[in-house]
Parts: C-alpha cells; sequence; structure tokens
C-alpha cells in the first residue's frame, strides 16, 4: 500500500496517510530530539513521498516541534506553498506557563489560548485535527466540547478529536457532542502496539462504535520491537530511555522479538516494519503514528506498508502477545452460549468488535 493511499479518519471525510509522521522527535529541548535541519529534512521526504498527516502537540520540544513544522511550509521554508495540502494535527492540555493554573487543561480560558499560541507557532490560521492531549478530571466534559465546537464554528479548527481518554469519558463526550448539535470527535490516539493491547478491551471497541478512527501512537514501543534490543544485546541500566523502563526488557518481550526477527527474514524485512504492519492491520487502525529521528529510521517505517503478513503471522503474533483483560471481558465470552442456545444468530458469525485485521472497505 503506498503512502498516498489515503484512508478516511473515522466517521468523517477527512483523508489521511496509513502512516502519520509524529514530531515528538523535532527538536533538540529534550535531549533526545532531532535538530532543526534534520526535522525539516524529514518533513519534506514525508511529503514528497505522498503523506499528508503530521502530528504534533505544543508541549512536544516545548512548543519548538510546532514552531519548525510552521517555519518548514511558510515562504522560504522547503514547504512552502504546501499547507494546504496536509493535515496538521496537534494537541492541547499540557501547560506551558509555569505558575499559571489556567496555562493548561481543558478548561476554556486555557484551551483557546492554547489554540491561539499553537496557531502562532504552526504559522497558520487553522489547525486541520485539534486532540485533547490527555484527560483533564477537573474540567466538566460539556465545558471541553463546548469550546471545541466554537473553535470550529470559528473557522481556527476544521475536526476534533481525543488522545488517552477513557472509554467512559469518550462515549460521554460524543453523546454530548450529538445531542447538543455540537461538533463530534472524529479520532482516537492511544498507545497501541504487541506490548500495549489492553486497549482491546474497552477503547478499540468504543472507537469503532463511536466512529472514531484510532491513530496508534508508539506502536514499537520506544524502539523495542525494532529488534535492536536482544537477549546477548541489552542496553546497560540507566543508558537509555527504554532501559530506564526495565518492566518492558524481559523475558517475554525476547520471545516477541525473535518473532518478530524470524517473520521479518521470512518476508524479506525488518522486525520493525513487521511489528507496524501488524498495527496498521488491525480492525478501526486509521493511521499509525510513526516517530523518527534519521532518514533511515523514517525509510524503514514506511517500507511497513509493502508488507503483506499472512494469517499464519498475524495469528502467531495474536497468541504470543494476547492480553489480560479486565473483567467482564472473559465471562462475556464465555455467555455467548447462553444467548444462542445453540441457534444460528444472523451475524453473530461477524464479531461486532472485530479486533483482528482490518478489511479494505475504509480504503481509498
Amino acid at each position: 500500500m503506498p503512502l498516498d493511499h489515503y484512508v478516511s479518519l473515522g466517521r468523517s471525510g477527512l483523508r489521511v496517510s496509513p502512516l502519520c509522521l509524529g514530531t515528538m522527535t523535532f527538536g533538540e529541548e529534550w535531549g533526545w530530539g532531532a535538530t532543526v535541519e534534520d526535522s525539516r529534512e524529514l518533513l519534506a521526504a514525508y511529503v514528497d513521498r505522498g503523506g499528508n498527516f503530521i502530528d504534533t502537540a505544543n508541549i512536544y520540544t516545548k512548543g519548538h516541534s510546532e514552531a519548525i513544522i510552521g517555519d518548514a511550509f511558510a515562504k522560504g521554508g522547503p514547504l512552502a506553498g504546501r499547507r494546504d495540502s496536509v493535515v496538521i494535527a496537534t494537541k492541547f492540555m499540557g501547560n506551558l506557563h509555569p505558575g499559571d493554573p489556567n496555562g493548561g487543561g481543558a478548561g476554556r480560558k486555557a484551551v483557546i489560548r492554547a489554540c491561539e499560541d499553537s496557531l502562532r507557532r504552526l504559522r497558520t490560521d487553522h489547525v486541520d485535527l485539534y486532540w485533547a492531549h490527555f484527560w483533564d478530571r477537573r474540567t466538566p466534559i460539556e465545558e471541553l466540547m463546548q469550546t471545541l465546537d466554537d473553535l470550529v464554528r470559528q473557522g481556527k479548527v476544521r475536526y476534533v478529536g481525543f488522545s488517552d481518554h477513557p472509554a467512559w469519558v469518550c462515549v460521554q463526550a460524543q453523546y454530548e457532542a450529538r445531542l447538543r448539535g455540537w461538533t463530534p470527535l472524529v479520532a482516537l490516539q492511544i498507545e497501541y502496539s504487541l506490548l500495549q493491547r489492553t486497549v482491546e478491551a474497552d477503547l478499540m471497541p468504543m472507537a469503532r462504535e463511536m466512529g472514531l478512527g484510532v491513530t496508534p501512537w508508539s506502536p514499537l514501543r520506544a524502539g523495542i520491537l525494532t529488534g535492536k534490543y536482544r537477549r546477548d544485546e541489552r542496553p546497560e541500566v540507566g543508558t537509555t530511555r527504554v532501559a530506564k523502563d526495565s518492566k518492558f526488557l524481559n523475558e517475554h518481550t525476547y520471545a516477541i522479538v525473535d518473532l518478530l526477527v524470524e517473520i521479518a527474514e521470512d518476508h524479506g524485512c525488518s522486525p520493525a516494519q513487521v511489528a507496524l504492519a501488524w498495527v496498521q492491520g488491525r480492525a478501526g487502525v486509521t493511521s499509525t503514528i510513526i516517530g523518527v529521528r534519521s532518514m533511515r529510521h523514517l525509510e524503514d517505517n514506511l517500507g511497513a506498508l509493502d508488507v503483506e503478513l499472512r494469517d499464519e503471522d498475524v495469528s502467531r503474533l495474536d497468541e504470543l502477545t494476547k492480553p489480560s483483560l479486565p473483567f467482564p471481558c472473559d465471562f462475556l465470552d464465555g455467555v455467548r452460549t447462553a444467548i444462542q442456545h445453540g441457534a444460528t444468530i444472523d451475524g453473530e458469525s461477524r464479531d461486532p468488535w472485530p479486533l483482528g485485521p482490518a478489511g479494505d472497505d475504509d480504503r481509498w
């Protein structure tokens, strides 16, 4: 599948690339990102290949990520004149104003200020997709949804979505919007990978029912699923970001990496490409977010679009990474026969919330 084989984002008319360019790595303020020059080169290469979906946030590298993107599309930048051909998504919620209790969060004052600041850094008059970055427990959901609707009506935002919110909050927000005639959510951004499948309990089924296109982040789990960490090549504790989170560097993870390497060798591709192809193939996933710091990483990640996993490959990865889901998931699976009583129910052969490979019915 080519990068310019665009996909409808959820229940909307917005078409985006199957791989989204994440830009949390743009800027060196956090100590591990790409330089401005490298970031601009990555942006240009992605867009030149047909990519049109760029994801950032107001707090990424303290606002510098947004500024890099804005400069790239401005006059004199490598992508000058091409702003309208791309979908720029950014997020609000994080506080960039120390000491100001209204500098972040989902309150009307904070959201409007964050939007204005992002527009200035991005050097544009609108954001194509505006994400609520994470859940603000202290702000009424109706206040947030009305504020987002106001921004859409003012032309400053085109579409809205939620990132890292509980499923029940997303449902509440969606129904507040529908019942009040406000702008509904069209997308959900969540962590999803072979090492993070618990979202299959509630978030993924909810997204499909609510018409939300899913854009997974960290599909390679901070590089763990690229295969660069092996049993005999373990990072020294404290030397990398990954090594600081040792709970993921265990025997189960190394078994997953072994299987990725085996499948990759069979397909003549990289383990990272297999892991990305698995995520992108999940039902409900629209566009997977990739985070890169070099052209080598970008080219490798984009190569995942050429990988076609066999049913056997997917089944082996599914079985090895099968998550332990909370109640009542297992219970409900066990009582299906109590509903059917041996009879065949129309449509029962099709899972109403399939979590396996996606079909092609929603692709352009």
